[in-house]
């Protein structure tokens, strides 16, 4: 089916060239037609790397290889297929990621091991790896710096609007520069979601704390989002640092000299992660939820993340509907401590309930207004400590269905 463009979509930014990295994508036909769908990035030699990647116990032959390859903090290459997950392929997976790899490294000048790849698609149906590595070749020579709104797209399935943001950052009183592509719409909950990025900086950073930080950043974006509650087999974050900028050394832990770069990278990775909960399947509305007086943080979000999963929340705000009993339900059921006397809900700014019922003199004119808009603002206190959280999520609408009514056809 054709896809309409969200409602909730950005426009992508202006992205400069990074130095190290040379990036572009192709049409291999690997299951799309008149589309790209073959990405690569080829990457400065000495660049370090990390990742970050999805906990579902049926992870993508991708993910494995990756997994494995980044224990030498190493990178120069990164290969990406739209349209074909390559997961549930046992044996064949595996060596579609090898002879991917291989077929890379030769064209880069590098260990296969180096080379990282990733997919995204259908689960359960082999990879037509013989065009992927036939139409290497032809990308890897057209590769330019000024790739990357081609590599957003070559990376998209069912996304509606390519993602991508840049950022700069002061290392030592050198500038940096921080940009990142991603992918996303369905199949997106914790832990990542069903996405994937790929973002590179020109700084000079080792792979331990280039970890530490892309884990920080994660898990205050991608881990605080959710489309529709389903885990992906396929989710991988990955960071590279090519070391082309000039700046003091940083140490092997970073430490506060990255503390502006961590603010960066925070930065980058929220923004990345809201575009994608903004091209949510069939999505009309952008919703935040911040959980206050939870007794510890953990059980702020985990509460924050029961309301929005909650499909009774989600069709309501896409019904604008000002209902705010199925939040105080979804609170309930989030099996944390609660009490309901203690409980207050607001939406758009107004406080509707408080000490187990309707605020006195409520009056529901100026929610319903706000129901109405884009983006949706839903405030719980329950009253019991100080731990905070914050999720985002989107509406429920019957557009996700047909979208994923008819995925495979």
């Amino acid at each position: 089916m054709e896809l309409q463009i969200s409602p909730l979509a950005v426009t992508l930014p202006a992205l400069p060239p990074l130095a190290g990295v040379r990036l572009g994508a192709v049409e291999a036909g690997i299951r799309y037609r008149n589309r790209t769908d073959l990405v690569m990035l080829e990457l400065a030699a000495g660049t370090t790397a990390a990742g970050v990647f999805t906990t579902n116990r049926c992870p993508g032959a991708p993910v494995d290889w990756c997994r494995a390859a980044l224990k030498g903090g190493r990178a120069r290459a990164v290969v990406v297929n739209a349209g074909n997950a390559n997961v549930f392929t046992g044996r064949v997976g595996r060596d579609a990621c090898a002879a991917t790899a291989a077929a890379a490294a030769e064209l880069v000048g590098c260990p296969a091991k180096q080379v990282m790849v990733a997919s995204t698609g259908v689960i359960g149906e082999v990879l037509a790896v013989d065009r992927l590595t036939a139409a290497l070749p032809g990308l890897h020579a057209a590769l330019s710096e000024d790739g990357w709104e081609a590599a957003a797209r070559g990376i998209m399935t069912t996304d509606t609007f390519p993602k991508a943001a840049t950022r700069t950052a002061r290392i030592g009183g050198a500038e940096v520069r921080i940009t990142g592509i991603a992918k996303g719409s369905g199949m997106i909950a914790p832990d990542m979601a069903t996405m994937l990025c790929f973002i590179a900086t020109d700084a000079k950073i080792p792979a331990p704390a280039l970890d530490a930080l892309l884990r920080r950043g994660v898990g205050g974006s991608f881990n605080c989002t959710t489309v529709d509650s389903d885990t992906s087999t396929s989710d991988t974050v990955l960071l590279f640092a090519t070391g082309q900028a000039k700046h003091p050394r940083v140490p092997a832990e970073g430490g506060r000299m990255l503390a502006g770069f961590a603010a960066a990278l925070d930065d980058l990775l929220l923004d990345l992660a809201l575009q994608v909960i903004r091209d949510g399947e069939g999505a009309t509305k952008l919703v935040r939820i911040d959980v206050t007086g939870a007794t510890t943080a953990r059980s702020a979000k985990r509460i924050a993340m029961a309301v929005a999963n909650s499909p009774l929340v989600k069709t309501a705000i896409a019904g604008e509907d000002a209902n705010w009993g199925r939040i105080v339900m979804a609170v309930g059921k989030a099996g944390e401590p609660a009490d309901r006397d203690r409980l207050s809900v607001a939406v758009g700014g107004v406080w509707m309930a408080k000490d187990g019922g309707v605020v006195p003199g409520y009056d529901e004119t100026p929610v319903v207004a706000h129901m109405k808009g884009r983006e949706i603002a839903i405030a719980v206190d329950l009253g019991l400590g100080r731990g905070k959280a914050t999720a985002w999520t989107c509406d429920l609408t019957h557009g996700y269905i047909d979208i994923n009514g008819s995925y495979r056809s």
